[in-house]
């Protein structure tokens, strides 16, 4: 109501006195444990098991997965680079060593696929930052090309131009949703618990808080801090009393 009255309807409503402003609670995230994010991983196969592999082993978004370009995997330093991640920023973090080799071979298949776009007169990408308008060739190179393509390309009606974007987010969204029901899981997971899971998982295995933040690409410890409170550690192990009985 304040944001409505001082910056839509531009009028000063005075001191409202004692008034306290409402907060948005705060919620646990949801979080799996290893044998559960194993059993929704079998569920998966192809390029939706790989996607969903890296976004669990990297701590990637699910965004930050389906736009990820073949130039932002670096094989020889086991490194992803996250370009213009939440809050326009980039990071990076882990490429998993037992996901080199599937990834790889997805690559092979994908770059198939790009020269023959290629071949058809097609194979171009939209460049960030304007880049196309800079470099004109580039968006057809195999640096630029989307490590996750649509599997078809799309057409312009208009002009008939065609090409691929990156793989909806709608359809790795419903895959993931039909591999927690098949697991038997009864949490509410959704892709990005995978997220969560990675970093509830780092923090429990001893990493410290500052390493898994940077991976995280969280710019103030105190997001990061929440997974303690899902381990309910806080730091250090806690036994419960009756355990001692």
């Amino acid at each position: 109501m304040l944001f409505l009255y001082r910056y839509v309807l531009g009028r000063d409503v005075g001191e409202l006195g004692d008034v306290v402003r409402a907060r948005r609670p705060k919620r646990l995230p949801v979080v799996l444990g290893r044998e559960e994010v194993k059993a929704v991983l079998a569920q998966l196969h192809g390029d939706k098991w790989l996607m969903a592999s890296l976004m669990y082993g990297a701590g990637l978004r699910l965004m930050e997965c389906l736009r990820l370009r073949v130039q932002d995997v670096d094989f020889a330093r086991n490194e992803i680079l996250v370009r213009d991640g939440k809050g326009a920023k980039d990071r990076v973090t882990m490429l998993p060593e037992s996901l080199k080799r599937p990834l790889q071979e997805h690559l092979r298949k994908v770059k198939a696929v790009h020269e023959k776009d290629l071949t058809d007169g097609w194979g171009r990408v939209p460049l960030p930052d304007a880049l196309d308008r800079k470099y004109p060739n580039a968006s057809r190179e195999w640096r630029w090309q989307w490590v996750f393509p649509q599997e078809h390309r799309w057409v312009n009606p208009k002009t008939g131009e065609q090409g691929r974007h990156h793989v909806d987010e709608s359809i790795l969204q419903k895959a993931f949703k039909q591999a927690v029901e098949k697991a038997g899981l009864t949490k509410r997971a959704t892709c990005h618990t995978l997220r969560h899971s990675f970093a509830t998982h780092l923090i429990e295995a001893g990493y410290d808080i500052r390493t898994v933040q940077e991976l995280l690409g969280h710019s103030d410890v105190r997001t990061t801090m929440i997974y303690t409170h899902v381990l309910n550690r806080s730091g250090k192990g806690v036994q419960s009393p009756v355990d001692t009985l």
